[in-house]
C-alpha cells in the first residue's frame, strides 16, 4: 500500500504543474447560485455544516465527538437555537461547489482568506489567525531508539527554490506557494494530491515518505504530539485569517454568524476551546491514541464484542457503540440509582427474562441489551415498516419502556399528528407526558412519564451516532 502510493506521487510528480503562475482556479462555478437564507434554514430547523476530518477540527475519541470546529459549532448552534447536520470532506473544491449549489450551509473547516476564494464565497469573521509553515525532517527515523541522519533543515524561503512540495490539492497553500515562487523568481515543484488530508500529508513527511508538505502552523504544532522528528519553524506566509464561508446571497446567515462569532471570541469558553486544542499539549490522547478516531480507530475496549454482537441482528455496530455510551460511557460495574446495571444497564428482570448470566459481564451484558432491542423492534415493527423511522422509536421504548412510547403515539393520532412519525409528532407528546393534561388523557394507559429523557436520550444517541458514521468506519 505504501509503496503503491509512493509510486502515485512520482507520477503526479512527473505531471504535475512545477511553477507558480501557469495553473488555473479550479474554483469555477457557472451555476445560477441558489437562494437559501437564514429564515430557510430556521424552518428546516436545522444548519448543513461540513467541516474536515482530522485529530484537531472533528474526531471522537473514546466514545466521543471532540475538535475545534465541533465544539465552536456546538456552541453556535446552541446559541441560535439551531440543529447541527454536520457532513465530512476534505475535498475543498468539492465543499465549496456543495456550498453555492445549496447542498450544505456553511464551510467550518480552516479556510485561508484568500482574495481568489472571496471572488465566488463569502468569508465570515475570522476565528483565529495563523500563518502558513514549512513542514520537513528534523532527522530520518529509525527503527531503534536512537534518531537516524540528521536532515538538513531550510531556513531561508530562496532555498525552496528547486525543491518538491506536496500539499492538499485546491488548498491555500497551493496559491502561497505560487506566489512564493515569483517573489523569489525561480520554480518551486508544487505537486497537488487529491484526497489527502493536511495531516495524512504531515504524516508522510514523518515516515519519509514525502521531503516536505506546508501547512497552518497551529495545526502543526498539535502533530508534533506526534511526530517528534519534524520541524516546523520555517514560515512561508505572513499571519493570515482563518474563517468560515457562506453563500454571498446568505446575508442574513451571514450577519448573524458574525455577530455571535465576534461575541464569542471575547469569551473565556472561546479560549479554553482554542487553549485545549492549539496550545495545550494532549498528552492523553497520546496515551490513549489508540481510542482516537484518527490514530486508533476504536469507540471503546469494547468494540470487537459489540461488533461481532451486532453483526447477528444486522444491526450498525457503531449505533449500539453509541447507546452503550449514553447508558453507562463504557463502564461495566456501573449502576444507576434504579438497579439498572452493565454497560447496557439492564434492570434485573429485564437480564432475568433474555437469560443474561451475570449482569457485569460485557459479552452478556450486550448480548442481553441486544436481545431486548431486537424484542421491542418486532414489537414495533407490527405498526412501524420503516426501519429508519422505527429505531427512534425502539430507542425511547428501551429508555423508558414500550408502554409509555405506545401511549405518546395514541396522543399524536389523537391529535391528528402521524403516529408513525417520531420527529415533530411523537417526540412531542412522550416530551409532555409529565404534565396532566398529556397523561391524565384517556387515551392513555401508563399514566406520568418524565419525558425529557427519553426525548433527548433518541436525540443524543443518534446526533453520536452519525458522527461515529462520519468518522469511524463500518
Amino acid at each position: 500500500m505504501r509503496y503503491s502510493y509512493i509510486l502515485l506521487l512520482v507520477i503526479a510528480t512527473l505531471f504535475a504543474a512545477c511553477n507558480s503562475g501557469n495553473k488555473p482556479t479550479l474554483f469555477n462555478h457557472s451555476e445560477e447560485e441558489v437562494d437559501i437564507d437564514l429564515d430557510d434554514i430556521v424552518k428546516r430547523g436545522k444548519i448543513k455544516v461540513v467541516t474536515d476530518y482530522n485529530s484537531t477540527n472533528y474526531f471522537v475519541y473514546k466514545g466521543r465527538p471532540l475538535g475545534y470546529q465541533f465544539e465552536l459549532l456546538k456552541a453556535m448552534g446552541n446559541q441560535l437555537g439551531l440543529k447541527l447536520e454536520i457532513t465530512v470532506s476534505n475535498n475543498v473544491e468539492k465543499n465549496i461547489s456543495d456550498l453555492l449549489n445549496g447542498d450544505i450551509d456553511l464551510i467550518a473547516t480552516n479556510f485561508t482568506v484568500t482574495r481568489e476564494r472571496g471572488d465566488i464565497i463569502t468569508f465570515t469573521e475570522p476565528h483565529c489567525v495563523t500563518r502558513q509553515v514549512l513542514v520537513q525532517q528534523k532527522y530520518s527515523k529509525t527503527n531503534g531508539s536512537n534518531p537516524g541522519v540528521f536532515n538538513e533543515i531550510i531556513r531561508n524561503q530562496l532555498d525552496l527554490a528547486g525543491k518538491t512540495i506536496y500539499v492538499q490539492e485546491n488548498s491555500s497553500f497551493v496559491e502561497r506557494l505560487r506566489n512564493l515562487s515569483n517573489e523569489i523568481g525561480d520554480s518551486i515543484n508544487i505537486v497537488e494530491i487529491p484526497d489527502y488530508e493536511v495531516e495524512q500529508l504531515i504524516g508522510l513527511v514523518a515516515n519519509g515518505e514525502i521531503p516536505y508538505t506546508v501547512c497552518d502552523e497551529n495545526m502543526a504544532r498539535i502533530n508534533l504530539n506526534f511526530y517528534d522528528n519534524l520541524d516546523i519553524e520555517t514560515a512561508i506566509s505572513f499571519p493570515q485569517k482563518i474563517a468560515w464561508a457562506v453563500r454571498p446571497n446568505s446575508r442574513d446567515l451571514l450577519d448573524v454568524v458574525n455577530n455571535w462569532l465576534i461575541n464569542f471570541k471575547k469569551t473565556q469558553q472561546y479560549q479554553r476551546i482554542y487553549r485545549k486544542y492549539f496550545i495545550n499539549e494532549r498528552s492523553n490522547h497520546l496515551v490513549d491514541a489508540g481510542f482516537h478516531s484518527i490514530r486508533g480507530g476504536k469507540v471503546s475496549i469494547y468494540d470487537a464484542i459489540i461488533k461481532k454482537e451486532s453483526k447477528k441482528y444486522d444491526l450498525d455496530w457503531r449505533l449500539i457503540a453509541s447507546l452503550i455510551y449514553q447508558e453507562s460511557r463504557f463502564l461495566p460495574e456501573i449502576e444507576s440509582w434504579a438497579g439498572a446495571k452493565g454497560l447496557m444497564q439492564l434492570m434485573p428482570e429485564t437480564a432475568d427474562y433474555f437469560g443474561v448470566k451475570e449482569i457485569t459481564s460485557p459479552t452478556d451484558n450486550i448480548k442481553g441489551g441486544l436481545k431486548f432491542l431486537t424484542w421491542l423492534d418486532g414489537r414495533l415493527s407490527k405498526t412501524i415498516e420503516d426501519p429508519d423511522e422505527r429505531i427512534k422509536f425502539v430507542l425511547a421504548a428501551y429508555n423508558v419502556g414500550l408502554g409509555h412510547v405506545q401511549d405518546a403515539m395514541r396522543l399524536a393520532e389523537k391529535n391528528g399528528k402521524n403516529p408513525l412519525i417520531w420527529e415533530n409528532n411523537v417526540d412531542y407528546y412522550l416530551l409532555n407526558k409529565s404534565k396532566p393534561e398529556f397523561y391524565n388523557d384517556p387515551v392513555v394507559k401508563y399514566g406520568y412519564c418524565r419525558g425529557e429523557e427519553p426525548y433527548h436520550y433518541v436525540t443524543d444517541i443518534l446526533e453520536r451516532y452519525n458522527h461515529y458514521k462520519n468518522v469511524i468506519m463500518d
